[in-house]
Order: C-alpha cells, then sequence, then structure tokens
C-alpha cells in the first residue's frame, strides 16, 4: 500500500518596505559583527609565530643548510680468537681450514649522528655519545660537501660535545628560549638530522612534556612525538621561529624505534655549556659545598617555620663555600641568588649554571627563623676531583634500646674506627621492625643516626627526649638526621600515640 506526501508548502517572497527592510539588513550586520568578534575572543590568545603554518616547508628551507650529518671513526681491537673459525657442523668450514691462526687485526667502527652550525667561522653542536673515542670525525652539508671536524670540547654530564670545522660563512641557526612560549607543551616543533643513517630527514611534532629527567644530574629534557630515531642524536629541535629548543639525545622505546617519545636537552642547558666549552674547553661549574636532599610532606610537620613542602634541606656541609659561609646540617635552602628553590634538582641546576667565584645570597630557614648568608661559590669539576671514596659502613651487634621501631647502639670508640666515622657521635641502627615507619622509610641496619628534632643525639636518652619534645609540641613526626655509607639524608618518622 502507497501513501503518497503531503505536498510541500510553495515558498513565498515576503515584501517588505524599504525603511522595514533597511532595519533589518542594518540589525542583521550587526548580528554577524557582533558573532565575529566573538569568535575571535574565544580563540586562544597566541603569538603569530607559533601558530600553525600552512606547511613547514618554507621554514625547514631556512634552517637546513645548518644542519650537518656526523661520522665518527673509532679504531677498535679485534678479537681474541683465531679470525677463520666457523661454527661446528657448518657447511662453509672447508673456506677457513687453510687460514692462518692468531688475533683479528684492528678495525675500524663508524658511528653516524646529527649535529648543527651554531657561528659562521664553524662551531657545530652534537651529541657526546656521537663522537665518544672517536679519532676521526667527518661533517657533511646538506649540499653534499664533506669536511673534517676537530673535537673543541665535551660535557658527558649532560652529553654535549662541540666541534669545529675549519670554515668561514657558513649558515647558522640560534638558540631559543627553552622556557619560553615557543616550547611550551603542545606547540609545534620540528626535529632534523640523519636518522638510521638515511641522510637529511624532518620529522614534525609537538611538545609533549617539560623537565624531563632520565639519569643525569642536570637533565632538563623536553620530551617530544616528533620522529627521533638513531642518527638523530646531536640533531637540533626546533620551535616555529627556527630557533633550537633542544638537542635531540635519547629515545623511548622497546624495540629501539621511535614510538613517539623523544627527549631533547633543553637548550637553556646547552647554550650555557657550550659558551663554556667555546671559551674554555671544558666545563666550569659553580659548586655550593653541600648535600642535600628533597623535603617530603612527612617532614614538612616536623621542620618548624617550614609550613609546605619546598625548599632543599642541607644533610652535610664538609669543608667548602657552604662551610665557609656558616650553613649548617638541617637548614632547608629557601632562595638562591635570588630565585626561589623547589627542590634538589632546581637548586642544583641553578648552582651548576652560577659562574665560578661568584658571591650569591642565601636565605636559609634554621630553627623556625630565616638567616641570610653569602656564598662564594667553588668549581663543581674540581671538588669531584678532591672527593675521597667513603669507606662502607658495616652492621654492628643488636643492641637493647628499642625506638620508633628501631634497635639502636651507641657509637664506642670501636664503632668509630669500625665506620670511619672520625668524631662523630649518636645511634648505630642494629636492626629494624619491618611492620614499623622506620621500615616503610628505608631504614637498614648500620645507619648511624646523628640527629633528632635537629638536635645532636649521643645516646639512647637524648633520642627519647626529642621524641617527647615533638609530643609535647603536637607534633605527629619526627626528623632524623641519618647517615649511610657517609652520605646524609633526614628521615621523618611517625610519632607513636
Amino acid at each position: 500500500m502507497r501513501h503518497s506526501l503531503p505536498p510541500r508548502p510553495a515558498a513565498r517572497a515576503i515584501a517588505a518596505s524599504p525603511a522595514i527592510a533597511t532595519g533589518r539588513l542594518l540589525a542583521g550586520l550587526v548580528l554577524a559583527l557582533l558573532t565575529a568578534l566573538a569568535l575571535v575572543m574565544a580563540q586562544p590568545q597566541r603569538g603569530a609565530a607559533q601558530d600553525r603554518p600552512v606547511s613547514f616547508a618554507d621554514l625547514v628551507a631556512r634552517v637546513s643548510p645548518a644542519v650537518v650529518d656526523i661520522t665518527s671513526t673509532t679504531m677498535v681491537a679485534g678479537n681474541a680468537g683465531p679470525p677463520g673459525m666457523a661454527p661446528q657442523g657448518s657447511p662453509f668450514g672447508d673456506l677457513f681450514k687453510n687460514m692462518p691462526n692468531g688475533p683479528d687485526a684492528p678495525r675500524r667502527s663508524t658511528a653516524l649522528g646529527s649535529g648543527f652550525v651554531i657561528s659562521s667561522d664553524g662551531y657545530i653542536v652534537t651529541n657526546n655519545h656521537v663522537i665518544e673515542g672517536a679519532d676521526e670525525i667527518q661533517i657533511e652539508f646538506l649540499d653534499g660537501k664533506k669536511m673534517p671536524a676537530t673535537l673543541v670540547g665535551t660535557d658527558p654530564k649532560t652529553d654535549i660535545a662541540l666541534l669545529k670545522v675549519d670554515a668561514t660563512d657558513l649558515p647558522f641557526v640560534k638558540f631559543g628560549d627553552s622556557n619560553g612560549p615557543g616550547a611550551r607543551v603542545g606547540e609545534w616543533v620540528l626535529a632534523v638530522g640523519n636518522p638510521l643513517g638515511q641522510g637529511f630527514s624532518v620529522s614534525a611534532g609537538i611538545v609533549s612534556a617539560r623537565n624531563r629527567e632520565l639519569s643525569g644530574t642536570y637533565d632538563d629534557y623536553i620530551q617530544t612525538d616528533a620522529a627521533i630515531n638513531r642518527g638523530n642524536s646531536g640533531g637540533p629541535l626546533f620551535n616555529m621561529d627556527g630557533d633550537v629548543i633542544g638537542v635531540n639525545t635519547a629515545i623511548l622505546s622497546p624495540n629501539g624505534g621511535s614510538i613517539g617519545i623523544g627527549f631533547s636537552m633543553a637548550s637553556n642547558v646547552v647554550s650555557n655549556v657550550v659558551d663554556q666549552l667555546r671559551q674554555y674547553g671544558e666545563t666550569r661549574r659553580g659548586w655550593l659545598g653541600v648535600k642535600i636532599q628533597d623535603i617530603t610532606p612527612d617532614m614538612v610537620d616536623a621542620i618548624t617555620g617550614l609550613g609546605s613542602v619546598r625548599g632543599a634541606m642541607i644533610t652535610d656541609v664538609p669543608t667548602g663555600p657552604a662551610a665557609d659561609a656558616g650553613l649548617k646540617a638541617g637548614d632547608v635552602i629557601l632562595t638562591f641568588d635570588g630565585k626561589l628553590v623547589t627542590d634538589t634538582r632546581e637548586l642544583v641546576r641553578m648552582v651548576g649554571n652560577a659562574p665560578v667565584g661568584k658571591s650569591v645570597d642565601v636565605q636559609v630557614l634554621r630553627d623556625g627563623q630565616t638567616v641570610d648568608a653569602t656564598v662564594v661559590l667553588g668549581r663543581r669539576e674540581t671538588a669531584e676531583g678532591d672527593m675521597a671514596p667513603t669507606a662502607p659502613e658495616k652492621p654492628v651487634a643488636p643492641a637493647k634500646a628499642d625506638i620508633l621501631g628501631l634497635t639502636v647502639v651507641e657509637v664506642t670508640p670501636e664503632l668509630a674506627t669500625q665506620f670511619n666515622l672520625g668524631d662523630a657521635t649518636g645511634l648505630v641502627i642494629t636492626s629494624v621492625d619491618p611492620a614499623s615507619d622506620a621500615a616503610r622509610k628505608g631504614l637498614q641496619p648500620g645507619d648511624l643516626i646523628t640527629q633528632a628534632g635537629q638536635q645532636p643525639v649521643a645516646n639512647a636518652d637524648d633520642l627519647r627526649a626529642r621524641i617527647s619534645e615533638a609530643k609535647d609540641a603536637g607534633r605527629r613526626s619526627l626528623l632524623l638526621l641519618i647517615r649511610r655509607g657517609g652520605d646524609p639524608r633526614f628521615v621523618g618518622l611517625a610519632l607513636d600515640k
């Protein structure tokens, strides 16, 4: 059975008088303008240089002449065994019967990477691991021209190396601000280099994350999903202004290929390192002369006047600039050179970037009061060369004082000799209740307690007194200064109710 649709009403033109038509036209124009203005105001306010381009081609054409392929060659020792030994049962065994036995001759090993020119007279930045141990380094430019390079200096701590070619009037790129608007999470970036030895290649992506740490003391990596593979190492990460905001260094991958998690050392770190390598051929980092640790939430209540997780706590002050300035173990560094300190990682960067010999104002929290000091920075590289290894500590026989889930014994002259403690006093932990807060905080037999409540402890009675004082003050935790293997750290232990 078919059903017919009702007829559509005919379109009708509605006549209007000229005055009404004009009014409606003006009203429509005003409405359109207001709508357009609202749309414009709703758009995120960004610099035009960072807007997504229709094409990256113009930017690539501008920066690519300054990007280079790097080939490093190293002589490596041959195998110790006979060179012509085929696996047992191999059909090719007869081919090697008449070959002389003996060690293989040294051979040349080749590594490939990337880099970029930072000056017209031929300074080139790359990764240290690209050229480490190389006997020869060769640079190839985009136009195919090849040149030998010499090594100016390296910094293994940031995996940066500076090379030099004998040339003039080279195209070059400049460092941008890795903390600037062009390096915000979500901004577009380009990775340029020599992936897998395939030659010049470009990949695009965004800044995925900032301030990533892998394993180094001075790590400050930009994470990106721009494809980075083996061979991209040492190549630049560009923002949309064509400035270098990172040096492509590492990838996170289960199979060695790109899965969209790449890491570029931030340009603000690299540029400081490069300036020192260019001027001195080595790094010269500032040194404060303290051992520090992060403040944890369970420590805040135990530190008078702190109030929140901030700053860096000093755990030890050996001979050096900080000791000369009067800083002490237990001080919490709040500011360095006028800048707020949020954690130890930030403080290490601040100190390392400061010039050797500079007088720096430092503010610390001590016994609930802020204290100002001026420190003349030393040089980290010199200090590290002077540091002697600390003898490992060994657990001692159990004692009888059981406090906060710990069994402790006073330091005796014999224990001081055994643990290389010198004149140190305190309590040695001999056992830890596995169900205690101390066990959860990682305390172990052999740890030495030197302070409780930021006061020295020489015996179990001192420790009990500090516990009573903390409870009387309404505190929920007690701050202990622990030494293990010569390294001090603070631990906040929950107090029994």
